[in-house]
Protein backbone atom coordinates (compact mmCIF):
# COMPACT_ATOMS: atom_id res chain seq x y z
CA UNK A 1 0.00 0.00 0.00
CA UNK A 2 2.91 2.38 0.72
CA UNK A 3 4.20 1.86 -2.83
CA UNK A 4 0.72 2.47 -4.23
CA UNK A 5 0.35 5.73 -2.31
CA UNK A 6 3.83 6.80 -3.37
CA UNK A 7 2.99 6.23 -7.03
CA UNK A 8 -0.26 8.16 -6.60
CA UNK A 9 1.61 10.99 -4.91
CA UNK A 10 4.21 11.20 -7.65
CA UNK A 11 1.44 11.27 -10.22
CA UNK A 12 -0.28 14.12 -8.42
CA UNK A 13 2.95 16.13 -8.26
CA UNK A 14 3.50 15.70 -11.98
CA UNK A 15 -0.02 16.70 -12.99
CA UNK A 16 0.46 20.45 -12.65
CA UNK A 17 3.42 20.45 -15.03
CA UNK A 18 2.35 17.69 -17.40
CA UNK A 19 -1.04 19.21 -18.18
CA UNK A 20 0.80 21.88 -20.16
CA UNK A 21 2.67 19.39 -22.36
CA UNK A 22 1.51 19.19 -25.99
CA UNK A 23 0.30 15.87 -27.37
CA UNK A 24 2.06 14.45 -30.40
CA UNK A 25 0.59 12.17 -33.02
CA UNK A 26 2.43 8.97 -33.89
CA UNK A 27 1.85 6.76 -36.91
CA UNK A 28 3.16 3.35 -37.98
CA UNK A 29 4.82 3.52 -41.43
CA UNK A 30 3.88 -0.10 -42.19
CA UNK A 31 1.56 -2.32 -40.11
CA UNK A 32 3.42 -5.28 -38.63
CA UNK A 33 1.06 -6.35 -35.85
CA UNK A 34 -2.69 -6.56 -35.40
CA UNK A 35 -2.42 -3.59 -33.03
CA UNK A 36 -0.87 -1.63 -35.90
CA UNK A 37 -3.82 -2.64 -38.06
CA UNK A 38 -6.47 -1.45 -35.63
CA UNK A 39 -4.61 1.55 -34.18
CA UNK A 40 -2.14 2.86 -36.80
CA UNK A 41 -2.35 6.43 -35.47
CA UNK A 42 -2.35 7.51 -31.82
CA UNK A 43 -1.44 10.36 -29.47
CA UNK A 44 -1.03 8.47 -26.18
CA UNK A 45 0.78 5.19 -25.60
CA UNK A 46 2.79 3.03 -23.28
CA UNK A 47 4.74 -0.15 -23.93
CA UNK A 48 6.32 -2.68 -21.57
CA UNK A 49 8.15 -5.94 -22.25
CA UNK A 50 9.61 -8.94 -20.47
CA UNK A 51 11.39 -12.17 -21.33
CA UNK A 52 9.61 -15.29 -20.09
CA UNK A 53 11.31 -18.68 -19.87
CA UNK A 54 8.44 -20.56 -21.48
CA UNK A 55 7.39 -21.21 -25.09
CA UNK A 56 4.82 -18.93 -26.74
CA UNK A 57 1.92 -21.38 -26.42
CA UNK A 58 2.26 -21.50 -22.62
CA UNK A 59 2.75 -17.75 -22.37
CA UNK A 60 -0.29 -17.00 -24.52
CA UNK A 61 -2.43 -19.31 -22.40
CA UNK A 62 -1.13 -17.60 -19.25
CA UNK A 63 -2.05 -14.17 -20.61
CA UNK A 64 -5.65 -15.29 -21.02
CA UNK A 65 -5.77 -17.00 -17.61
CA UNK A 66 -4.27 -14.38 -15.27
CA UNK A 67 -6.69 -13.13 -12.63
CA UNK A 68 -6.71 -9.78 -10.86
CA UNK A 69 -5.51 -11.26 -7.57
CA UNK A 70 -2.36 -12.56 -9.30
CA UNK A 71 -1.27 -9.01 -10.22
CA UNK A 72 0.49 -7.32 -7.31
CA UNK A 73 -1.17 -4.05 -6.19
CA UNK A 74 -3.84 -4.34 -8.88
CA UNK A 75 -6.79 -4.01 -6.53
CA UNK A 76 -5.42 -1.11 -4.44
CA UNK A 77 -4.47 0.74 -7.62
CA UNK A 78 -7.85 0.27 -9.25
CA UNK A 79 -9.56 1.20 -5.97
CA UNK A 80 -7.71 4.52 -6.17
CA UNK A 81 -8.62 4.88 -9.87
CA UNK A 82 -12.33 4.60 -9.13
CA UNK A 83 -12.10 6.91 -6.13
CA UNK A 84 -12.92 4.18 -3.63
CA UNK A 85 -16.47 3.90 -5.01
CA UNK A 86 -18.34 0.61 -5.18
CA UNK A 87 -19.12 -0.10 -8.81
CA UNK A 88 -20.41 -2.94 -10.93
CA UNK A 89 -17.97 -5.51 -12.24
CA UNK A 90 -15.42 -4.09 -14.66
CA UNK A 91 -11.69 -4.12 -15.29
CA UNK A 92 -11.46 -1.53 -12.48
CA UNK A 93 -13.51 -3.71 -10.12
CA UNK A 94 -12.95 -7.38 -11.02
CA UNK A 95 -13.51 -10.36 -8.83
CA UNK A 96 -11.02 -13.17 -8.34
CA UNK A 97 -12.94 -16.02 -9.94
CA UNK A 98 -12.54 -15.09 -13.61
CA UNK A 99 -9.49 -14.18 -15.73
CA UNK A 100 -9.00 -10.44 -15.99
CA UNK A 101 -9.31 -10.36 -19.79
CA UNK A 102 -12.57 -12.30 -19.53
CA UNK A 103 -13.93 -9.65 -17.16
CA UNK A 104 -12.72 -6.86 -19.44
CA UNK A 105 -14.28 -8.31 -22.59
CA UNK A 106 -17.71 -8.70 -21.02
CA UNK A 107 -17.75 -5.23 -19.44
CA UNK A 108 -16.82 -2.72 -22.12
CA UNK A 109 -13.85 -4.11 -24.01
CA UNK A 110 -13.95 -6.52 -26.92
CA UNK A 111 -11.44 -8.73 -28.66
CA UNK A 112 -10.23 -7.12 -31.87
CA UNK A 113 -7.82 -9.99 -32.52
CA UNK A 114 -7.18 -13.29 -30.77
CA UNK A 115 -4.50 -15.19 -32.64
CA UNK A 116 -2.77 -17.79 -30.49
CA UNK A 117 0.06 -18.04 -29.78
CA UNK A 118 1.20 -14.66 -31.13
CA UNK A 119 -1.07 -11.71 -30.39
CA UNK A 120 -4.33 -10.64 -28.86
CA UNK A 121 -5.80 -7.15 -29.03
CA UNK A 122 -8.67 -5.66 -27.03
CA UNK A 123 -10.27 -2.29 -27.56
CA UNK A 124 -12.89 0.08 -26.21
CA UNK A 125 -14.36 3.55 -26.55
CA UNK A 126 -13.02 5.76 -23.75
CA UNK A 127 -14.62 9.06 -24.79
CA UNK A 128 -17.74 9.59 -26.91
CA UNK A 129 -20.00 12.56 -27.68
CA UNK A 130 -23.21 12.86 -25.62
CA UNK A 131 -25.94 10.44 -26.71
CA UNK A 132 -23.48 8.60 -28.98
CA UNK A 133 -23.64 4.86 -29.47
CA UNK A 134 -20.66 3.45 -27.53
CA UNK A 135 -21.05 -0.12 -28.80
CA UNK A 136 -17.62 -1.44 -29.79
CA UNK A 137 -16.96 -3.62 -32.82
CA UNK A 138 -13.75 -4.19 -34.80
CA UNK A 139 -15.23 -1.94 -37.48
CA UNK A 140 -15.36 0.91 -34.95
CA UNK A 141 -11.57 1.08 -35.23
CA UNK A 142 -11.54 1.07 -39.03
CA UNK A 143 -14.31 3.54 -39.81
CA UNK A 144 -14.04 7.34 -39.54
CA UNK A 145 -16.15 8.51 -36.60
CA UNK A 146 -17.76 11.89 -35.91
CA UNK A 147 -15.57 14.28 -33.88
CA UNK A 148 -15.45 13.78 -30.13
CA UNK A 149 -14.31 10.16 -29.84
CA UNK A 150 -11.27 8.62 -28.19
CA UNK A 151 -10.55 4.94 -28.81
CA UNK A 152 -8.17 2.75 -26.83
CA UNK A 153 -6.55 -0.54 -27.85
CA UNK A 154 -4.17 -2.79 -25.94
CA UNK A 155 -2.29 -5.83 -27.11
CA UNK A 156 -0.15 -8.64 -25.80
CA UNK A 157 2.44 -9.76 -28.34
CA UNK A 158 4.41 -13.00 -27.91
CA UNK A 159 7.42 -13.92 -30.04
CA UNK A 160 9.82 -16.88 -29.60
CA UNK A 161 13.31 -15.90 -28.44
CA UNK A 162 15.08 -18.88 -30.02
CA UNK A 163 15.96 -20.34 -26.61
CA UNK A 164 12.63 -22.06 -25.87
CA UNK A 165 11.49 -18.84 -24.23
CA UNK A 166 9.40 -15.86 -25.31
CA UNK A 167 9.61 -12.11 -25.58
CA UNK A 168 6.34 -10.69 -24.33
CA UNK A 169 5.18 -7.12 -24.69
CA UNK A 170 2.03 -5.20 -23.96
CA UNK A 171 1.27 -1.89 -25.60
CA UNK A 172 -1.63 0.50 -25.09
CA UNK A 173 -2.54 3.17 -27.63
CA UNK A 174 -5.24 5.84 -27.54
CA UNK A 175 -6.41 7.90 -30.51
CA UNK A 176 -8.61 10.98 -29.98
CA UNK A 177 -10.19 12.27 -33.19
CA UNK A 178 -10.81 15.89 -32.21
CA UNK A 179 -8.92 18.60 -30.30
CA UNK A 180 -11.55 18.58 -27.54
CA UNK A 181 -11.40 14.83 -27.03
CA UNK A 182 -7.59 15.01 -27.11
CA UNK A 183 -7.47 17.69 -24.39
CA UNK A 184 -10.03 15.84 -22.29
CA UNK A 185 -8.19 12.54 -22.46
CA UNK A 186 -4.79 14.20 -21.94
CA UNK A 187 -5.90 15.46 -18.52
CA UNK A 188 -6.99 11.95 -17.54
CA UNK A 189 -3.93 10.19 -19.02
CA UNK A 190 -1.37 12.36 -17.30
CA UNK A 191 -2.99 11.71 -13.96
CA UNK A 192 -3.33 7.94 -14.26
CA UNK A 193 -0.19 7.15 -16.27
CA UNK A 194 2.19 6.34 -13.34
CA UNK A 195 -0.25 3.83 -11.89
CA UNK A 196 -1.16 2.45 -15.31
CA UNK A 197 2.50 1.84 -16.16
CA UNK A 198 3.06 0.03 -12.86
CA UNK A 199 0.02 -2.19 -13.40
CA UNK A 200 1.17 -3.15 -16.90
CA UNK A 201 4.61 -4.17 -15.64
CA UNK A 202 3.16 -6.18 -12.77
CA UNK A 203 0.66 -7.77 -15.16
CA UNK A 204 3.57 -9.07 -17.23
CA UNK A 205 5.19 -10.43 -14.06
CA UNK A 206 1.97 -12.27 -13.26
CA UNK A 207 1.99 -13.76 -16.76
CA UNK A 208 5.58 -14.90 -16.20
CA UNK A 209 4.73 -16.57 -12.88
CA UNK A 210 1.76 -18.40 -14.32
CA UNK A 211 3.60 -19.50 -17.48
CA UNK A 212 6.66 -20.81 -15.64
CA UNK A 213 5.08 -22.04 -12.41
CA UNK A 214 3.43 -25.39 -11.60
CA UNK A 215 0.53 -26.30 -13.88
CA UNK A 216 -2.82 -24.93 -12.68
CA UNK A 217 -5.55 -27.57 -12.51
Amino acid sequence: MILVLAIAGIGALLVGVSLTFPTRESRVPKPETRLDEFMPVWQFSERHAIRVGAPPALVFAAIKQVRANEISFFKPMTWIRRGGRRTSESILNPGDSAPLLEVATRTGFMYLADEAPRELVVGTVVIAPPQADCAVTPQTFKTPLPPGYALAAMNFLVTPDGLNGSLVSTETRVFANSPGARRRFARYWRIIYPGSALIRRLWLRAVERRATGPATP
